[in-house]
């Protein structure tokens, strides 16, 4: 029996090597431009550009300050006209390789000449040299960067209509076809339903959905589940767990004081917006400038918290105009990688090195958010929960205008809110980007290369801002929501780069499908509902995660889609499936956020001893077995146990998680005491059941993994939970030991040896790779 049990044990640590060798084979591979035949047509933004941006842009681009010999080669202009200490030359003469100076420079063998300099580590490969040259002969045709040409809808491609669901798969179809690959088949339904439940609303399907979906074989069986899930409650939290990321919503001011506040009712307010399925139109401008709107109702103000998330000082002592000036730096940045997914803070100091943002439209843009009464200190630690300007949220509030709200008390709740100054406060350049070296005065706008802010057409303020956002000619808008979306649900979005869509960004693996997904979003309304349920339709998204020996050699990333991609769960949705398939999950929706267990000492090593956070004060009842997203996040703390799993620290504005596999991982899924207290509770509720224990093991199985055990599978859980049992026979105080873990009530049950033995093996199924992977 005792090899049995080390049998099991070792069934489980090479699963989880399985996962950490997927992970490292899939973050080895590379994402480099490829490297096959050249294309008939050399296309700029698709061939050349990239390769210019990477090697070319740092000392010929944008930045007028690091520009080295007076040549540009990001423009036509530029790389077209005559050379400043050879008037005679030029850098590019289209249809001459011999008149091309640049090309001259890149091939030749002189180390003096040769470009990109060797000592720069910048060399162009020979499928590269040989790129630029054709593209040389063929015109040098420069066009503006695909991002930044509006949107257009392409007719849809002919593809296999027996496999095709709907317009996605036209195009991920055409694509795969190009690549010699065939799509997989459908997913069998037990994994698809555990695939779109945990996208959808980030929890497990219950055995009743799971039994009923295996019964319904109509036609729109899948379709009336993906409606049903749209539908939960639990949906709005799922979509905004990711928003609060971009939003970096916590619940302390951050820098070293840490002290508390008090965004939760804002947190509230994005679960029921998800829910409410207001459009996309309405959600960015209600959280841009929900205050400028015409007679703004408290939900619309509630909204702006988004602006108000950023860090903020309560140390005496510091500079206030510095400090307000992060503040606004800080709103800029978010604006430009949450709504246009450019890297508007690399021209905060300098002009962009490849974008073209100048540092004067930097502080064009700033100055839209340069207007709020604000001082960079208010006051000290608890002085203040929300720093003015505020809004009170009172009870009457929650019963009337804000029912959404989970307030859970009498007392007055604080929220930082957006709010503009009566007097226009001056917008200076900053020089080097320090907060007291003004120069030119700016007035608001946005860099020209996107679109045009037309002052006499937009109002010059952030209300103004977001029709501008909204305009039909804005490229970018919708591209950057459509795709996040995609991400989520994919893995990866259609462009890689979910924050970049700038020149050092990735390129599109399926452009034709963006365009088109972006201008659908547009021309339905910015349904976001829609969006999701056209996505999870897909016979893209359907097909199983199977990989063949051709997958791996041909698409090891799966850019081109032929299979479903495997991914384990966010973190707060580890924590959410451990509380949910062992019965203890709150599902309460909304309210201020809870402290579940942590290791003792991690608040008080890094405190600066003042504040109510000076001290971890863990919650006790309902509020430990709440969702993830609930718990609370210290900015120079965050929660230990999710930030093992790639949770955000939620210091800045983050689109894109990283993705890891650290044995800590597994440490955590054996160790943490919420997994072995959900364990306990869930063995307690299946041995006061009065069915089989092969029926106990497949219940737990089932609630955990999703789908019926494998015989296999039941033979190797049976044979540990008969190991374990025989082990706390002859160990009864440890098996006691075992079920007084977690504060959770224990039911009063005669065979303990027997429950702590269950528990152990629920723990196996909690560590099995699968547990955690949706595939």
């Amino acid at each position: 029996m005792k090899n049995i049990a080390i049998k099991a044990k070792s069934y489980i640590f090479l699963m989880l090597a399985g996962v950490s060798l997927v992970a490292i084979s899939w973050n080895c591979t590379s994402s480099s431009a490829e490297t096959g035949a050249i294309p008939d047509e050399v296309d700029y933004n698709f061939h050349i550009r990239p390769i210019l941006s990477d090697r070319c842009f740092k000392c010929h681009g944008p930045d007028v300050n690091k520009r080295e010999a007076n040549l540009r080669l990001d423009t036509p202009e530029g790389a077209y006209a005559a050379l400043k200490e050879h008037p005679k030359a030029h850098a590019i003469v289209a249809g001459s390789l011999e008149g091309s100076e640049v090309y001259k420079r890149i091939i030749s063998k002189d180390t003096t000449l040769q470009m990109p300099p060797p000592e720069s580590n910048l060399k162009l490969t020979s499928h590269e040299i040989e790129l630029i040259g054709k593209w040389i002969k063929q015109g040098a045709k420069y066009k503006t960067h695909w991002a930044f040409i509006p949107p257009k809808k392409a007719k849809l491609p002919e593809a296999d209509q027996d496999w095709v669901k709907n317009e996605i798969d036209n195009f991920v179809y055409v694509k795969m076809d190009e690549k010699g690959l065939k799509p997989n088949e459908e997913a069998d339904k037990e994994r698809l339903l555990k695939r779109v439940s945990f996208d959808l609303i980030g929890l497990p399907p219950s055995i009743e959905m799971q039994e009923r979906f295996l019964k319904d074989n109509s036609p729109n069986a899948y379709e009336k589940v993906v409606d049903e899930l749209l539908k939960n409650k639990h949906y709005g939290e799922k979509m905004a767990t990711s928003w609060l990321d971009v939003a970096r919503y916590a619940d302390s001011h951050g820098y070293q004081d840490d002290g508390l506040r008090t965004m939760w009712p804002w947190r509230d307010w994005v679960i029921h917006a998800f829910n409410s399925n207001y459009s996309y139109g309405k959600f960015l401008t209600w959280q841009l400038a929900g205050d400028l709107l015409p007679n703004p109702s408290k939900e619309m103000l509630l909204a702006t918290g988004f602006n108000r998330n950023h860090k903020i000082t309560q140390e005496g002592g510091v500079i206030d105009e510095e400090y307000r000036i992060e503040y606004v730096t800080d709103r800029t940045n978010t604006f430009g990688k949450s709504f246009l997914a450019l890297t508007f803070e690399c021209a905060h100091c300098h002009d962009h090195k490849y974008d073209p943002i100048s540092q004067k439209d930097y502080y064009r843009t700033f100055a839209f958010f340069n207007q709020v009464p604000e001082k960079g200190l208010f006051g000290t630690i608890d002085a203040s929960f929300a720093d003015p300007p505020n809004m009170k949220i009172t009870t009457e509030d929650v019963n009337s205008l804000l029912k959404f709200i989970n307030k859970k008390d009498t007392a007055k709740v604080m929220v930082m809110v957006m709010k503009d100054t009566s007097k226009v406060r001056p917008t200076y350049i900053l020089n080097r980007g320090n907060y007291d070296s003004h120069g030119e005065v700016v007035s608001v706008g946005i860099p020209k290369a996107i679109l045009p802010f037309d002052t006499t057409k937009y109002d010059k303020n952030r209300l103004g801002l977001t029709k501008w956002m909204l305009s039909d000619k804005n490229p970018l808008t919708s591209r950057v929501y459509v795709n996040r979306i995609w991400g989520q649900f994919f893995g990866r979005g259609i462009i890689k780069t979910l924050g970049d869509f700038g020149m050092q960004g990735e390129l599109p693996s399926h452009p034709e499908l963006l365009d088109w997904l972006a201008v659908d979003f547009k021309e339905n309304g910015w349904n976001v509902k829609r969006l999701v349920k056209q996505i999870v339709m897909s016979a893209t998204y359907r097909q199983s995660s199977n990989i063949t020996e051709k997958h791996l050699k041909t698409d090891p990333d799966n850019v081109f889609l032929a299979r479903a991609t495997r991914l384990r769960f966010p973190a707060e949705n580890v924590r959410d499936h451990i509380l949910a398939s062992s019965g203890v999950l709150n599902e309460e929706i909304g309210g201020p956020s809870v402290k579940p267990y942590q290791p003792k000492g991690l608040w008080e090593v890094a405190t600066s001893g003042r504040g109510t956070l000076s001290k971890y004060v863990q919650d006790h009842e309902s509020d430990l077995y709440r969702r993830g997203m609930y718990v609370f996040i210290k900015r120079t703390v965050p929660p230990p146990s999710m930030l093992i799993f790639d949770a955000s620290n939620r210091d800045q504005c983050e689109v894109q998680r990283s993705r890891t596999n650290t044995p800590l991982q597994a440490l955590v899924m054996m160790n943490d005491p919420q997994t072995m207290e959900s364990s306990r509770v869930l063995a307690e509720n299946l041995m006061l059941e009065n069915i089989p224990l092969e029926n106990k093991l497949e219940k737990a199985f089932r609630r955990i993994i999703c789908r019926k055990p494998k015989a296999k599978e039941l033979e190797i859980l049976t044979q540990y939970f008969n190991s374990e049992s025989e082990f706390f026979k002859k160990n009864t105080k440890k098996a006691e030991m075992m079920l007084k873990i977690g504060e959770f009530k224990q039911k009063e049950i005669k065979d303990k040896n027997a429950t702590a033995a269950l528990m152990q093996t629920i723990q196996m199924i909690f560590n099995m790779e699968e547990a955690i992977i949706r595939g």
